[in-house]
């Protein structure tokens, strides 16, 4: 029901109460609404319709995303049902790729606040607001402090567009209320010339923090969240590499949390390599795996991998030899000066040969390991040229090539090339969505490894088994929840089709509850596994009036 005091024209400025059209005679008499809206009634259905004709007469994608949002910011529920109808159509459009474009011109698209910033200039009145945000029973945050979005790094402000975007998938493909997640710009600055000297810029126009000043904001803010919404979960989205392994351990003991590009990223490649190793009758422990990029996501998926192989009955000994990271100065090894992030996937100096004194580069990598799978997570179009991918595919007869980096801009290498030059032979996955390939008279799928088919499903098993953390049990489960779908309902597929979202999303919430029980930080009452199915399912939102 609506709240007696909003009607006339003030209910049709709020966007999750505002039928638009869908009022019924009744309604527009009881608030105030004749004359308001035009006369005929319409059902959601046919508001869907005439909203998805709108979005097609959009010429590009940029103007189809900013009409989605207007949408959005005017009547979310008909948002809402519209990409939850059209979601395998929009999905490129709310996320990537196209939202990298709209994330770099955010101050020149913006049309209408949304979400909450925190600012460097507000931070120590946190808690004043998170107070005036206007919704009480907050269950999800996505909050990101932009400092590296995508492949496109620091965005400063505008990167509240991806916190904006993911919730829009935790709610049509997770089950999410709108009514229950905020998204979050932490504006800790931006250290972008152009950005900081751009009169239209729209976040503060200062420097990064660092160091302590930094963590002494995000303090203030989890303190803020914790006293508002005790039941919420974070994600944490888009940290610059340091900062997001930094933020993830410092506060994933105090609320529910995960970093997406760490743990999502992690949890989808390694879905998607079990099933890619399955095609060829292979296992995963079997394999010996190059990533090439040690930032979050790409330290993120090597984790993600061992634990995967130990899961199949390797030791962390024997899973580290198959595992080989590469950064932008070569391979990790225990001689160089890291990041303590990447230090324990680095390898004897000396167990593969470098030249000129240098650390191995991917080429040398790739012969020396016998690499049989290659991961893309550098952000460096095209990374991976056309020697190194007929390297990998000198070493098996099925190569498995997943170049994984976003937007379609940063991709390691095109998925026709890949086929082109392992002779159809290569197994392939991007990040980013493509086109099937048409090769020697067939047409090859291109998985998409799409962290939508883990995050809904993480978040919302956290959100209903009202976790006190998310552990890395957890989000193991999320990996093969996916998995074990895709094998039973697309044995020939390494990734599900993105419009199965949310039967996906389902799966995936569930055994992740299972899991909060095992791991003991589930916080309500044990239930049976159908009990879960049925919890799921009757708290799964769909878009109505």
């Amino acid at each position: 029901m609506n709240p007696p005091d909003v009607r006339g024209s003030v209910l049709l400025r709020s966007p999750l109460l505002n039928k638009g059209t869908a009022f019924t005679l009744e309604e527009r008499t009881r608030l105030g609404l004749h004359g308001l809206v035009p006369p005929r009634v319409e059902t959601l259905a046919e508001q869907v319709t005439r909203a998805y004709a709108m979005f097609h007469d959009a010429p590009t994608p940029i103007a189809k995303y900013a009409f989605l949002r207007a949408l959005q910011d005017r009547e979310e529920i008909l948002f809402c049902a519209l990409l939850e109808a059209h979601l395998h159509e929009m999905l490129p459009i709310v996320y990537t790729p196209t939202v990298g474009e709209a994330v770099q011109r955010f101050s020149e698209l913006f049309q209408e606040a949304r979400g909450l910033c925190v600012a460097i200039d507000t931070i120590d009145r946190a808690r004043e607001l998170v107070a005036n945000y206007p919704e009480d029973d907050v269950r999800m945050i996505v909050a990101t402090d932009s400092s590296a979005i995508l492949g496109i790094g620091d965005q400063g402000y505008g990167g509240i567009g991806i916190a904006i975007g993911k919730l829009a998938l935790y709610t049509v493909g997770g089950g999410l209320s709108p009514f229950q997640s905020v998204p979050v710009g932490l504006d800790v600055g931006t250290d972008r010339a152009d950005l900081l000297a751009d009169p239209r810029y729209l976040g503060v126009p200062r420097a990064r923090l660092k160091g302590d000043a930094y963590f002494a904001f995000m303090d203030k803010f989890v303190d803020a969240v914790r006293a508002r919404w005790p039941r919420a979960v974070v994600q944490w989205e888009d940290f610059a590499k340091d900062a997001a392994f930094a933020v993830k351990e410092r506060y994933r003991s105090v609320l529910p949390s995960f970093n997406d590009d760490i743990q999502g990223t992690g949890a989808v490649a390694l879905a998607g390599l079990v099933n890619a190793c399955r095609l060829r009758g292979e296992r995963l422990r079997d394999q010996n795996v190059v990533v090439h990029g040690a930032g979050a996501g790409g330290v993120g998926v090597a984790t993600a991998i061992r634990s995967g192989m130990e899961r199949e009955g390797l030791s962390p000994s024997e899973a580290h030899a198959r595992i080989f990271v590469l950064d932008s100065r070569g391979l990790l090894t225990r001689d160089r000066d890291l990041e303590s992030y990447k230090r324990a996937f680095a390898h004897e100096t000396g167990r593969i040969a470098g030249t000129n004194g240098k650390a191995p580069g991917l080429h040398e990598t790739i012969r020396g390991a016998r690499a049989t799978i290659l991961v893309g997570l550098s952000g460096q179009a095209g990374a991976f040229d056309e020697a190194s991918i007929r390297a990998v595919a000198a070493n098996t007869e099925r190569p498995i090539v997943f170049p994984l980096s976003n937007p379609t801009s940063s991709i390691e290498v095109e998925p026709a090339k890949v086929l082109e030059w392992t002779g159809g032979r290569a197994i392939v996955a991007t990040g980013s969505p493509f086109d099937p390939v048409a090769f020697d008279g067939r047409s090859v799928v291109i998985g998409q490894g799409n962290n939508a088919f883990i995050f809904p499903g993480l978040g919302l098993g956290a959100i209903l088994s009202e976790a006190t953390a998310i552990t890395d049990a957890m989000v193991l489960e999320a990996a093969y929840a996916l998995s074990e779908y895709t094998a039973e309902k697309h044995a020939e597929s390494v990734y599900p089709p993105v419009g199965e979202l949310q039967i996906v999303s389902r799966r995936v919430a569930s055994r992740v509850i299972q899991r909060a029980f095992q791991d003991g930080v589930a916080r309500i009452a044990p239930l049976s596994k159908d009990a879960i199915d049925a919890l799921v399912d009757a708290r799964f939102w769909h878009a109505h009036y």
